[in-house]
């Protein structure tokens, strides 16, 4: 099979995280959990908004489309990976992998996005909380985070169509545990400039303009926060933001690592466990996080629980 008559590979192998045999059971059953947790709290976290009335916020929206984000993301990845640690040879074929390739970068993209959109909703809630039915309503709320899944759309059609064009060797091994922009390029017996300065110039903007949007927002709420005359008015308001900023710095450091470094300078391996980072753990991380550090989200957690157990 050819891909627009620029590729002959008709599939490729993944190299996993770990060639190791002794390693590859550990791994598969601490990833498994890792994911049985991720579609467990994210899956829960979607049916936890949408069933509880009082949650039916701007802020709990963003966290709704967020697990979406997480969820799906990971669904992406991770069961193709598991594959990796229980067969000999973990074949993706070329759409697969192409596939695959385009919904990972839909997701991560809209995540940076939806990242920036939380922090302006945050900005809102602190800075103008008399506006803010009227700054954060629904038609606002729906354009936002249409337009974040619009960005990853986009940004990924770019991406994967650029990737097509690219002449692959037969050497066929992908030194990672899914398909993903630079280790595909690695295999490229044709120029890549034009896709490592796409990746570069896309990876900038998804670190950036979000990264800007996200520091603007608190400069303000830390001023805010900090004009409030009760100590406990001052904690209220930070714990809002906490789970939050938790999130970004995990997030958008582990990919700068991934994507911001030369090509000559980025070492796969080190790519590797940067990767795991940003597609897996924060996955799984963020329901735990806005779950156990967010008072409406428990209180919510718990009635649920009482109205099933009765």
């Amino acid at each position: 099979m050819t891909a627009g008559n620029h590729s002959t590979v008709k599939e490729f192998i993944l190299a996993g995280l770990s060639e190791q045999p002794e390693l590859q059971l550990p791994l598969f059953l601490l990833f498994l959990g890792i994911y049985s947790v991720t579609v467990v709290g994210n899956l829960g976290m979607i049916i936890l908004i949408a069933l509880s009335s009082h949650l039916h916020t701007p802020m709990y929206y963003f966290l709704g489309s967020l697990s979406f984000i997480d969820l799906c993301q990971s669904t992406v990845i991770i069961p193709k990976m598991l594959v990796n640690f229980v067969a000999e040879k973990n074949i993706i074929s070329y759409p697969q992998c192409m596939t695959q390739l385009y919904f990972f970068l839909v997701f991560a993209n809209a995540e940076c996005y939806m990242l920036a959109a939380m922090a302006y909703d945050r900005y809102v809630a602190i800075c103008n909380p008399l506006l803010y039915s009227v700054t954060m309503s629904h038609q606002v709320c729906v354009s936002l985070i249409l337009g974040v899944y619009t960005i990853g759309v986009v940004y990924a059609a770019i991406h994967t169509g650029c990737m097509c064009n690219v002449h692959f060797c037969h050497l066929s091994v992908i030194n990672h545990y899914f398909c993903d922009l630079l280790p595909l390029l690695q295999l490229s017996c044709s120029s890549t400039f034009v896709n490592e300065l796409l990746i570069l110039c896309i990876a900038s903007l998804n670190v950036f303009i979000p990264t800007l949007a996200i520091l603007s927002s608190y400069i303000f709420i830390i001023g805010s926060i900090l004009r409030i005359r009760s100590a406990e008015g001052r904690l209220k308001a930070f714990s809002t933001c906490s789970s939050h900023i938790m999130t970004v710095v995990i997030f958008y450091g582990s990919a700068a690592f991934m994507y911001l470094q030369p090509s000559s300078v980025n070492s796969m391996d080190q790519g590797k466990v940067s990767s795991v980072f940003y597609t897996i753990v924060v996955p799984m991380l963020n329901p735990l996080i806005y779950s156990l550090r967010n008072k409406d989200v428990s209180v919510a957690l718990k009635k649920m629980i009482m109205k099933a157990s009765l």
